[in-house]
């Protein structure tokens, strides 16, 4: 079980961040409309501040609905600073949930800002938040703790020497189809499906346009399944979740239309294979300093390989379809309590490191 935390106090300032400038803006609008719906007015009092796409911090934001598709920043509210809104407050205990998807937020820029600030935070630190952030590099990690992958190779964009070998590369390495996509994004923006070497260009041009380092792994014909994590220093695993994609693989479309993937939750596996992948899960979170929260993916080759990890996100989606939070009220935590854990955790290690800040050294 996720390790006891000290109650919350009375009254705590929860500054719910959202927006963003990276291509997720738009999820995390749609994640923060659905944790304001669901803190609880009677223990917190929210200050939504929202980042604009062009990195405006403005306090009070509206979230605004687009023609009924995904809410949006609106462009009103009063532009601020954000070290002044940050900042631990004389009459409450602050608290900041960050729910940047994407670089600029999930990467550990925030989570670097929110450490110099001296608030305490929801989720990873600065060192595990950019590992997940970074999938080529939590690939080696992963792989250097021995846990099972797809294959894979790292690309860096502007290395015309590896982009001209390339296919022959995948040819040996990896087979067709290829997925290509950039190391550092999620939501599946700017990846692609490619099934030979002509398209294959294109796709590394696409992944580029966001990204310095690309990934290029083999395509799985696998089940997708989900585990959520849970806790600080002792993780907690969910019931696992199973993503059944609509489209050829799970896109942005898919997984945040009204219309796109089935989740299943729990998944429909046998019990051992739900133990084991709660002990990766877990194994693949703490590997890579996975703090507070996180979704760990996977692809479940039945028969083959079994269970791959891939890849570990540190602010998975709250909007209403999200795994997440679904994989959680299976698991007998509901929304609005699953808030009010996450809050305590931060509440705990925001404690416990606070005693060694500026200590000594002997």
């Amino acid at each position: 079980m996720v390790e006891a935390t000290s109650p919350l106090a009375d009254r705590i300032r929860l500054v719910v961040l959202f927006g963003g400038r990276s291509a997720e803006h738009e999820v995390s609008c749609v994640s923060a409309a659905s944790v304001l719906d669901a803190a609880d007015p009677e223990r917190y009092d929210v200050l939504p501040v929202g980042i604009t796409a062009d990195g405006r911090w403005v306090s009070a934001a509206a979230l605004v609905e687009r023609s009924g598709a995904t809410p949006e920043l609106a462009a009103v509210g009063t532009q601020v600073d954000p070290l002044p809104v940050l900042a631990p407050s004389p009459e409450a205990t602050t608290v900041v949930l960050p729910l940047l998807h994407g670089p600029f937020g999930e990467d550990g820029t925030v989570q670097g800002l929110l450490e110099q600030a001296g608030v305490a935070y929801v989720g990873t630190g600065v060192l595990g938040s950019a590992l997940c952030m970074d999938k080529a590099m939590a690939k080696e990690v992963l792989a250097h703790h021995g846990l099972p992958q797809a294959r894979h190779v790292v690309l860096n964009a502007f290395d015309e020497d590896s982009r001209g070998g390339l296919v022959r590369r995948v040819d040996i390495e990896l087979g067709w189809p290829v997925f290509v996509k950039p190391a550092n994004l999620g939501s599946s923006v700017g990846i692609s499906r490619v099934s030979d070497g002509a398209d294959l260009p294109a796709a590394v041009e696409l992944a580029a346009s966001y990204d310095d380092w690309l990934l290029v792994e083999e395509a799985i014909e696998g089940r997708e399944i989900e585990c959520g994590v849970l806790g600080n220093a002792e993780l907690e695993a969910s019931v696992p979740g199973e993503i059944v994609p609509s489209a050829e693989f799970y896109d942005f479309d898919d997984k945040y239309s009204d219309s796109g993937a089935e989740l299943v939750v729990p998944a429909a596996l046998p019990g051992d294979t739900v133990t084991e992948v709660q002990r990766l899960a877990v194994a693949a979170a703490t590997a890579l300093r996975v703090e507070g929260m996180a979704r760990v993916d996977f692809f479940f080759e039945e028969g083959g390989r079994g269970l791959l990890v891939n890849e570990v996100n540190t602010i998975p989606g709250f909007t209403p379809r999200s795994m997440y939070p679904r994989q959680w009220a299976a698991s007998g935590v509901p929304y609005s309590e699953l808030v009010d854990r996450l809050v305590a955790l931060a509440l705990e290690r925001h404690a416990r490191r606070a005693g060694r800040i500026g200590r000594p050294r002997t």
